[in-house]
C-alpha cells in the first residue's frame, strides 16, 4: 500500500527543519541554564506540583532539558513514567528512579534515546498519569503542538482519549518556539500549557 501524505505534512516538515536548526545553534551553556530555569517554572505548575503520577521523557541533544525536573519530581515522591520506543513507534513505559535507572538505546539510524531499565508496564500505563509532559518543537496560540513527526505521541493522545483519561498536557519549549500558528490536522489535540524560560502560558480547550 502506498503512503498517502496528509495535506499539512510538507509545511510541518519545513517548520521542523527550521526549529531544529535553531536548536542546533544553542551552546552547552545555553542548554544547562535553560534546563534549570525550565525545571523551576514547571514545578510552579499546580498540575505538576499536585500530581501523583507524571508521564515524561528524557531530553536528548538540544531539546529543552528535563532531567532536573524529573529528579525534583522523584525527590518529591511523584511516580515518574518514562517512555521506551517500540518497533512500531508506539511507546511502552517504565518508572524513573534516578539517572541510574536509564539506559542509552540506539533505535536504528535515529538519535539515541534514554529509556528506563526497569519493568515494562505496557503502553496503557500512561492512562494513569495525572499530567503528561509532551516533547515538541513548537506550540501555537491555540495550544496546537508541532511534534517531530514520528507519531508516537499521537498514539499516546489517542490512547488517553479512548480510555477517557484527562491528564494535564504540558510541553516544554524555548521562548522562540511559541508561535502564532502551526499546521494542524483534525486528529491533533491542543496542550493545556507551555512552559518556557520566560514563563507559563495556558490554553483554553477547543470547543469541539
Amino acid at each position: 500500500m502506498s503512503h498517502i501524505e496528509r495535506p499539512g505534512e510538507p509545511d510541518k516538515r519545513m517548520l521542523r527543519r527550521e526549529f531544529l536548526a535553531a536548536r542546533n545553534r544553542l551552546t552547552a551553556d545555553d542548554l544547562r541554564e535553560t534546563s534549570a530555569v525550565l525545571a523551576g517554572r514547571a514545578l510552579e505548575l499546580p498540575e505538576l506540583a499536585q500530581a501523583g503520577t507524571v508521564a515524561a521523557y528524557v531530553s536528548v541533544g538540544s531539546e529543552p532539558g528535563t532531567l532536573a525536573l524529573l529528579d525534583t519530581l522523584c525527590a518529591r515522591g511523584v511516580r515518574v513514567l518514562l517512555p521506551a520506543l517500540l518497533p512500531d513507534n508506539d511507546l511502552d513505559w517504565g518508572v524513573y528512579t534516578g539517572e541510574g535507572s536509564l539506559a542509552r538505546v540506539q533505535h536504528g539510524g535515529r538519535m539515541a534515546l534514554f529509556e528506563p531499565t526497569g519493568e515494562r508496564l505496557g503502553p496503557d500505563a500512561v492512562t494513569a498519569a495525572d499530567a503528561v509532559l509532551l516533547p515538541g518543537l513548537a506550540v501555537d496560540a491555540r495550544g496546537m503542538r508541532l511534534g517531530r513527526g514520528g507519531g508516537s505521541y499521537d498514539r499516546v493522545l489517542a490512547r488517553l482519549e479512548r480510555a477517557g483519561a484527562h491528564p494535564s498536557l504540558v510541553v516544554l519549549l524555548y521562548d522562540t518556539e511559541v508561535v502564532e500558528r502551526v499546521p494542524a490536522e483534525p486528529h491533533d489535540r491542543p496542550v493545556h500549557a507551555v512552559v518556557t524560560p520566560s514563563g507559563v502560558r495556558r490554553f483554553r480547550p477547543r470547543a469541539d
